[in-house]
This record gives C-alpha cells, structure tokens and sequence, in this order.
C-alpha cells in the first residue's frame, strides 16, 4: 500500500543497487531519485541543506564509494564517502525523526571463518573499503538515528559495472582467461537485494504510522545475500557458460588462479560468505539461490564496454 504522505530520499539512484530500487520504492511513497547531481557525498559541506530542502521522512542510501582497489590510493575520499557522508546524513536524519536505510558490505570481515557470518560475528576489514563502511555503520549507530543497515556481497546486475559483466566482455575478447578460486563469497543480483529491500520496507511505510515508529525495536544489521556460496573463478564459469552470445565468445581455456598469482592493492577476504537468517526471521524474506537468480538474469546481461 502507498503511503502518499512519505517521502522517500533515495541517494544513489542510478548505480547498481539504486536502479533497480527506483521502481520498487516508488510504489511506497513520493520517491526522489537523488543522482550525484542532486547530492554529492563527497561534497560535506552541502549534505545539511540539500537535505533540508528535500526533507525526506525516509532515507535509502545506496550511494557510495564502491571501486575497491581505487580506496587504497585514494583512502581520503572514500573515508569522506561511505564514513563522513554516511554520518552526517544519520545525524540529520535522527534530528528529523527520519527513518535511515543503508548498504554494507561483507567486507567489514576479515574472512578467517569457515562458516557463514552473523550480524553478531566480529568484524576485521582488510582493507580501507572495508573500513570506510564499517565507519558508517559505527556512525549510524552512535547517531541514534531509526535505521536499517543492509549487508550485501559480489553485487552484479544489467546496469553498472560488475563482475559478471566484465566476465562476459572478456569472453569475447580473450582466448584465455585465469580467475581467482580461493576467495568464497556470495554473488547476490541488485535486483534482488532492491526487491528484499522493497518487501522489508512495505512492512514499515504505511499510511497508518510513521515509518520510524513502525519500525519499532526492529532496527539494526541485517545480512542481505542470496543463499549459498562459490568463489570468483566458479561464478565466472556460471556467467561465461550461460552467455546468450556463447556462440560468439573468443575464449577458449577459462582457469583457475591464486590470490597469489592476482595481486591487487587491496586485500580481499578469502570467505566472506554471510547468513540471512535474520532477515528471514524478522521480516519473512527469503533470499534465493545464487544460482537461480544468475541464471534468470543472464538473458538481461550485456558486456561492459572496457
């Protein structure tokens, strides 16, 4: 059901997570689609007013700084990003009385476990992408602010740039191709973290209440993934075997590779796999196999251009 009265703040709006959002949320309320445009989290100074001209009643963040090795040359601007930004709107939002919905990342863990991540596990990022979002989870937190911060992990999608995209670019331009296989995760479609998303808050939105009292003692750190688990080098096997245009593809030997034999500038943890069990108990969302969603979306997925 709408409620016309909330107005929903969604950041972010035309990356992965945000396009696919920008559907669902607007069944929920008068939705405003921020790009960068609108509101640059990297401009702090601007975050207050422009906030305060918008006065959301809700506010999902799916913008921030997502190129991972790039945060380690550039630590200060992806800090100001997914820490100071976030900070600054969950304080403004706690002032308001605003609800505050944000995206995380499975990689505030360290990935020394050898089972699936609880909300409640100890956290140990690797590296400063890492860290800058465990910051702004810290942040939102200590700001008092009705929130839900959602865990993700391996995000792909038909819009943006992603794994599963550059995989089938590099199909079709390489006749051979090695890929990690000793880092285990979950790749998890942004269409359906945006559907999970939408289900938990058309619990929340209604006319009858507002969002933040109906959210109750229900607030917190949700794990958001699909279910199960596979490592870099099987979920491009996945996504090059399923390839609409596999008749087309120039690749002829996939293979795989050690985090050794692929250094990149960031560290990654070799498991980050995370439970949604959570999610499941408290708001009745089920998460899919990975597999089942890769499988419907590859019709949908086009290589990325470089």
């Amino acid at each position: 059901m709408t409620a016309p009265d909330t107005r929903i703040l969604l950041t972010g709006a035309t990356g992965q997570v945000g396009h696919e959002l920008r559907p669902r949320l607007a069944t929920l309320g008068k939705l405003i689609p921020a790009t960068r445009r609108v509101l640059d989290l990297a401009e702090l100074d601007v975050i207050a007013a422009t906030l305060d001209a918008i006065a959301p009643n809700v506010i999902v963040n799916a913008a921030g700084f997502t190129a991972v090795d790039n945060a380690e040359r550039d630590h200060e601007l992806c800090h100001r990003v997914n820490g100071e930004a976030t900070r600054l709107i969950a304080e403004w939002a706690a002032k308001h009385g605003a609800l505050m919905v944000h995206f995380s990342s499975d990689y505030v863990f360290d990935g020394n476990h050898r089972k699936a991540y609880t909300e409640t596990d100890a956290t140990g990022p690797l590296n400063v992408y890492g860290a800058s979002k465990l910051a702004g989870e810290q942040a939102i937190a200590a700001s008092g602010v009705a929130h839900l911060i959602f865990r993700t992990s391996w995000v792909y999608g038909a819009h943006g740039s992603n794994f599963a995209r550059t995989m089938l670019r590099l199909a079709h331009q390489r006749t051979e191709l090695g890929v990690v296989n000793d880092q285990c995760g979950t790749p998890t479609w942004a269409g359906r973290v945006a559907d999970a998303t939408a289900e938990v808050l058309a619990q929340i939105i209604t006319p009858d209440t507002s969002a933040t009292k109906a959210l109750g003692d229900r607030g917190g750190v949700y794990h958001m993934t699909a279910k199960g688990s596979t490592s870099w080098y099987h979920f491009a096997e996945q996504v090059i075997a399923h390839d609409p245009k596999k008749s087309e593809q120039t690749l002829q030997a996939l293979s795989p590779i050690t985090t050794a034999e692929y250094p990149t500038p960031a560290s990654r943890p070799k498991y980050s796999v995370l439970s949604s069990a959570k999610l499941h108990a408290t708001w009745g969302v089920t998460m899919p196999k990975w597999e089942t969603d890769l499988h419907n979306v590859m019709p949908s997925l086009e290589p990325t251009t470089r």
